[in-house]
């Protein structure tokens, strides 16, 4: 199966949408695109749609922040954590429905807001169990992309928990992302759901998000940390909205 070039105009202004919030904030490609493709398409289409676009992305906005070396060497155990939680759930995906997943996920966005909004985030908590909070932050974020396309939401708890700096953070999760694209790749082609052709199909996509990542990225360097912060709250509350519209509506 192939993506035809109707689908692919129609979707491109998507990808530059979803390009361009990534870039600004280095993060949301899929948590953006995916629902709103979900609107017209099959969800799993939306998620194979996606997946060439959004590991161009990751891998760019990896090179674009933070050093990769210090980058992996910091956070790979969650970025095997998080590989292996992919794995999973893109199994899961490939024989179940993903709608209970989203609305659990909705829920620990819906938490992770309130429990901000108090300063009762989990600072010590994480400071003192480091390993178990990364390793713990991997799974979950990990089997969460891999049944609902999106794992920023983990992640960000954990991140804005402790503080991390906005390069450091932007790169580290991109790094996690990355995986659990290649995990979701490989898990669909050997399922039967992807083959290189339709990747290839999607590879136009991949560089309107790329063009448009490249620029967001411009409007990203002028947002001051106390506004990016917020923006990263709203967003998470769009997204909680999102998941929970699709749960009820079963789309």
């Amino acid at each position: 199966m192939l993506v035809d070039w109707q689908t692919i105009l129609f979707v491109a202004p998507v990808m530059v949408f979803a390009g361009l919030v990534h870039g600004a904030l280095g993060l949301g490609f899929p948590m953006v695109a995916t629902p709103i493709i979900a609107i017209f398409l099959d969800v799993k289409l939306a998620i194979l749609i996606t997946l060439l676009p959004t590991s161009v992305v990751n891998v760019a906005s990896i090179y674009s922040n933070a050093s990769v070396v210090l980058t992996v060497k910091k956070y790979k155990l969650l970025a095997v954590a998080s590989l292996v939680g992919a794995i999973a759930g893109a199994t899961v995906l490939t024989v179940a429905d993903a709608s209970p997943f989203r609305l659990l996920l909705a829920s620990l966005i819906l938490l992770f807001l309130w429990i901000s909004r108090y300063g009762l985030l989990p600072h010590d908590w994480c400071r003192a169990n480091p390993l178990l909070a990364l390793l713990l932050v991997g799974l979950i974020g990990g089997f969460s992309a891999g049944t609902t396309n999106v794992m920023v939401a983990i992640l960000l708890i954990y991140f804005l928990s402790m503080d991390v700096a906005r390069a450091e953070m932007v790169s580290a999760m991109n790094l996690c992302f990355l995986l659990g694209k290649l995990a979701q790749i490989a898990i669909f082609y050997f399922a039967g759901l992807l083959s290189l052709g339709f990747i290839a199909s999607t590879i136009p996509l991949a560089v309107c998000a790329f063009a448009a990542l490249k620029y967001g990225q411009q409007i990203g360097q002028q947002i001051p940390q106390q506004r990016y912060r917020l923006l990263l709250n709203l967003l998470l509350a769009c997204l909680a909205i999102i998941l929970i519209v699709q749960f009820v509506s079963g789309h």
